[in-house]
């Protein structure tokens, strides 16, 4: 099963503070996803909740796949070694 689920990591410019002073800042995000589509969404819709950000005040430069190993948030290399889950 997570053989399937890659990490993505996506290279890009956010407005922030985009009502007072703007200013478009780099970030570097890794999610885990299907596909690059998927993982694009699911940043949109984190950036949406976490900072109240259009998809407008975002704009993508690089979608990369990348090794689970080679992920710098240590609660993605976590998930990428489960084999499975117990729910009790």
């Amino acid at each position: 099963m997570s053989s399937e689920i890659k990490v993505f990591r996506i290279y890009g410019f956010a407005l922030f503070s985009h009502d007072k002073v703007p200013e478009w800042r780099k970030f570097v995000v890794e999610i885990r996803a299907l596909k690059p589509e998927h993982a694009l969404e699911k940043l949109y819709s984190e950036f949406g909740s976490r900072h109240k950000m259009k998809r407008s005040h975002i704009r993508v430069v690089r979608i990369e796949e990348v090794p689970p190993e080679q992920a710098v948030r240590k609660e993605i290399r976590d998930l990428a070694k489960l084999t499975k889950v117990i729910v009790e």
